[in-house]
This record gives C-alpha cells, sequence and structure tokens, in this order.
C-alpha cells in the first residue's frame, strides 16, 4: 500500500465537457439535444430541478435515470411498432422506465434551428459502441398535444432522418441531418438505434421546440449542456476550459466567486456571461430564434455553442479548504487492482490527488483501463474527480 501522502490545497471538482457517460453495460441515447432520461439523469437522480423529472422519478424510482443509457428492446430486430404499444413508446415499454411515458406540457426542451445548409447535427452518446444498421429519427406531427400519451400515429409515417453509414468518434454517432420541415411549437424526435449484430435496439424520446417563424440559418453548433451541479461558498473559482480536437487547450474564462457564497444558477449565469463575452469561439446560454445565444440564470439551461465542431469543453471548480486537508492517497495509480470503491483517493502518475466518483460512475475506477486513468486518460473525468 502506498504510504499516505498529505495536501492541504484547495479541493477541485472536475466536470467534464464531455458529458459523463453512465454504467459501463448501458448503451447509449441522444446527447445533442439532450433526450429526455438523459436530460433528467444530469439534473441528478436524487436531486432533480424541474417538476418533471421529478415526477418521472415519483412514478418509476431513480434507477431509470442511472440506467440512462439502457433504454431498449433486445429482440426488437426492426419489429418496434409491433412490440412497443402506443403511449409507451419514451420507456421503450419497460417498466422501468416508465416515468418518461408520463404525458407532460413541461418537459425539458432544446430550441433547435438549422445551419446554413438547412441541416442538423443530432449527436448520439454511445456508452457501449455496436455494429449499427441505422439511426432512424422521426417527429411528431404538427399539432401533436404532449398532454397526451405519445403513440405512433402521433409521429410522421416516415422518417425525417435515416442514416446506415456511420461511425463513433470518441463514442459519438454524429447524425447530419436534414431539418424538419414545417414545425413550430413544442414537439418529441423519437430516435431509434438498431444494431446489426443484434436484434437489440435502443430507442431515445427528445423533447424540442420549433421557432413559430421561420428561423434564419443558425451559425452555432451545439456541443453540449453545461451544468452547476451545487451552490458554492465564498472564495472559490470556476474555470471554463475550452480544448480543440487535439485536446490542446484553446480558451481559459475564469470567475473568481468573491464576497458571499453564490446558488449554482447565479454563478453558472455569471461565468456563461463571462464566457459568451470573451470568447472568439463560443458561446454559453440558451439559443433564441434570432440566432443569438443568451445567457440565463439557471443551473441546467445553458448549452455550449460552437461555429466550428471539434471542440470539447471542461468545468474546473475550485473550492477553499480553510487550511484543511486536501486529501489523502491510499494507493499510487496503476496498483492492479480490479476496481476501486467510491470515494478511494489515489496518486496519479502526475503526482495529483485523484477520487473515485460515486455510483454508478465508480463502476469505471478500474486500476488497468488505461482511457479511464486518473489525469491521463482520455475519458478519466467519467469515473474520477481530482482533489488536488
Amino acid at each position: 500500500m502506498f504510504p499516505a501522502i498529505r495536501k492541504s490545497l484547495a479541493s477541485m471538482l472536475v466536470v467534464s465537457g464531455l458529458l459523463s457517460a453512465g454504467p459501463a453495460l448501458a448503451h447509449g441515447s441522444m446527447e445533442v439535444p439532450l433526450s429526455r432520461v438523459y436530460s433528467c439523469f444530469k439534473e441528478g437522480p436524487e436531486t432533480p430541478k424541474s417538476a418533471a423529472c421529478k415526477a418521472l422519478i415519483q412514478a418509476g424510482g431513480t434507477q431509470a435515470l442511472y440506467d440512462w443509457n439502457g433504454v431498449r428492446q433486445g429482440n426488437a430486430n426492426d419489429r418496434h411498432r409491433e412490440i412497443i404499444p402506443d403511449g409507451k413508446l419514451c420507456s421503450a415499454a419497460n417498466e422501468s422506465h416508465k416515468g418518461l411515458d408520463l404525458a407532460r406540457t413541461d418537459w425539458p426542451s432544446t430550441l433547435i434551428a438549422p445551419d446554413a445548409s438547412g441541416r442538423f447535427e443530432f449527436v448520439f452518446h454511445a456508452t457501449a459502441v455496436h455494429a449499427t444498421g441505422y439511426f432512424r429519427l422521426y417527429v411528431t406531427r404538427q399539432g401533436y398535444n404532449p398532454a397526451l400519451p405519445l403513440k405512433w400515429s402521433d409521429l410522421e409515417a416516415n422518417p425525417f432522418c435515416s442514416v446506415t453509414n456511420v461511425s463513433a468518434q470518441n463514442n459519438r454517432y454524429r447524425l447530419s441531418c436534414p431539418f424538419p420541415q414545417g414545425k413550430t411549437g413544442s414537439h418529441v424526435v423519437y430516435g431509434i438505434w438498431q444494431r446489426s449484430d443484434s436484434p437489440e435496439a435502443f430507442y431515445a424520446c427528445t423533447d424540442v421546440r420549433f421557432s413559430d417563424t421561420p428561423p434564419p440559418p443558425v451559425p452555432w453548433k451545439e456541443l453540449g449542456q453545461v451544468q452547476a451541479r451545487e451552490d458554492l461558498p465564498a472564495g472559490s473559482k470556476v474555470t471554463f476550459r475550452l480544448f480543440d480536437a487535439e485536446g490542446r487547450d484553446v480558451e481559459s474564462h475564469v470567475l473568481p466567486l468573491d464576497g458571499a457564497a453564490s446558488t449554482a444558477a447565479s454563478w453558472m449565469y455569471r461565468l456563461a456571461q463571462r464566457v459568451t463575452t470573451g470568447s472568439t469561439r463560443v458561446q454559453v446560454g440558451v439559443l433564441q430564434a434570432s440566432g443569438s445565444v443568451v445567457p440565463v440564470e439557471s443551473a441546467t439551461a445553458n448549452r455550449v455553442y460552437a461555429r466550428e465542431t471539434g471542440y470539447t469543453f471542461q468545468l474546473d471548480v475550485e473550492k477553499p479548504t480553510g487550511g484543511g486537508d486536501g486529501g489523502t492517497a491510499a494507493y499510487k495509480y496503476p496498483t492492479g487492482i480490479s476496481s476501486y470503491t467510491a470515494g478511494t483517493v489515489v496518486e496519479g502518475t502526475d503526482g495529483l490527488l485523484y477520487r473515485c466518483k460515486p455510483f454508478p460512475y465508480s463502476g469505471w475506477c478500474k486500476g488497468a483501463a488505461s482511457h479511464y486513468a486518473p489525469g491521463t486518460g482520455s475519458h478519466w473525468q467519467d469515473a474520477w474527480e481530482r482533489v488536488q
């Protein structure tokens, strides 16, 4: 066992701009725009913020959100309408996810608009990459009533987007699709991912909004949701970091929280304003029908938009320690341990300390999984948080 190492620096919580993945045995959901289940998971299964996500948990418990990437049918084999009855499309007829089928008008939604080519890039986050038969995206008919259970007849008869030749990059399938025409108001995009190497299929309901007037071409591509997960004490510091396709730092925007403590919604709003006014590459806020991106005072509503693809982002949140311990390393990584438990602190190969995140991420705190190696792997933030 590695000797204990005392550190007394500010503790640091790292939130990945790649958006944390879920249990390794599940498979994926729509990330841009956020699907209904993924959006509620990111609010926090134990502390959801929206009324709709609270109702989902009340109807079916929290496990559905921890299994956000497992809305599936194991023997679909292209028989989606046959095996999934009306009113159960969003859960894919899984009792475990029945809360997703609640007929509500207040599901968190995203305004989407076409780019200059009249297209939109949907991004599907696959936590396990499978051979793809097809992705098919349907949209609800004009006049769809979200206060009623979603039926197959509520969807347009044909998909507005069908993709068969696509490969995952960084566990993301990027689907360049024609933008749905003739839509205004609130709608659901229903996604089906059918595997080619298995009869298994995955499903996602994504709540979207269309402008009530013909929108101008939008120069922005959504990179993902940015969240404030907690209130922060005075003396904290939040840093928004932007990386290029090779992982190099290209921008850094620092927000010191001097003076009084700050609520999650407040500091996120101030950070979004700082990035939006100071960045030459990205904007943080909520997309408007005019094509502009406006920061809002919300812990969960702001998104990151870029003019070009290939960027990723991350939030570094440093809290004052008041002179206390920053953590004690129990092990020097790697040690050959097959799996660390949540809360275990290790010293990474860079000499810094990392703590294994709570369930469900703790399942990825492995002693020999290089892409989750703390501080150096391509997805280390999915499993670890930096504490020094």
